[in-house]
């Protein structure tokens, strides 16, 4: 059994370039069907947030039309609400990437907000890219790429290549051009090698150690390949 640490947004808004707080946090999808798979495959999950704050789940992400209808919708809330470990999070802080066999970020939009700019967080990541444990990042997710440096204020990631949530996924959700930075920019401006496959068609890079999604429906996908690497 491996023990998997789960890094989750603790934000539940996302700032837009007017100042509006754009309500978000977590998307269900890409907790519930990991989480699924990593426990159906015997390993343990521990949730870390920073501050150790319970994290909020993205409204829209509960909504029947992006989950296949009424019933998916009801399957994916009653599925994140038997997940014990998100309502009692560890503190980011306290997380130690040596305790763990694999790290893996869920997406939503709340890692734009406070994952983005967490330095614990882009510490963690360092080190779990460069123990040749297997990292997962999918979605919104790689935003807290942006925080992984390295002491020359360089990115730990750049020249790595990545999936990540797409300017044009961004813009046919509606929220390109009211956001402050588009994520796929933002990354491919600090050296990531971003790798864009159709918008919302399941797309998963492997790089090394490195595993990513492009979006909700990579989620599945990208918890299959960490599977594999964790043998």
């Amino acid at each position: 059994m491996s023990k998997i640490l789960f890094v989750m947004t603790g934000a539940d808004h996302w700032t837009l370039a007017d100042g509006t707080k754009h309500p978000t946090g977590f998307w269900a999808e890409e907790v519930v069907a990991p989480y699924e798979a990593f426990k159906a495959a015997g390993h343990e999950v521990v949730v870390a947030t920073p501050g150790g704050v319970a994290p909020t789940v993205d409204a829209g992400s509960l909504a029947p039309e992006v989950n296949g209808g009424r019933e998916g919708a009801d399957k994916v809330a009653a599925a994140l609400a038997s997940i014990g470990e998100i309502q009692h999070p560890i503190s980011l802080e306290d997380a130690r990437p040596a305790d763990y066999d694999a790290v893996f970020y869920p997406g939503g939009h709340g890692p734009m907000e406070d994952l983005a700019v967490d330095t614990t967080s882009g510490r963690l990541l360092v080190d779990t890219l460069r123990s040749g444990k297997p990292l997962g990042v999918v979605c919104h997710g790689p935003a807290a790429l942006l925080a992984a440096t390295d002491a020359d204020g360089s990115n730990a990631f750049a020249g790595r290549k990545v999936a990540a949530f797409t300017n044009a996924e961004e813009t046919q959700a509606g929220l390109a051009e009211k956001a402050k930075w588009l994520l796929e920019t933002r990354l491919v401006e600090a050296g990531v090698d971003v790798q864009v496959g159709e918008p919302w068609a399941p797309h998963v890079v492997v790089d090394g150690n490195l595993v990513t999604g492009q979006n909700p429906s990579s989620s599945a996908p990208l918890a299959a390949e960490l599977l594999k690497k964790l043998g």
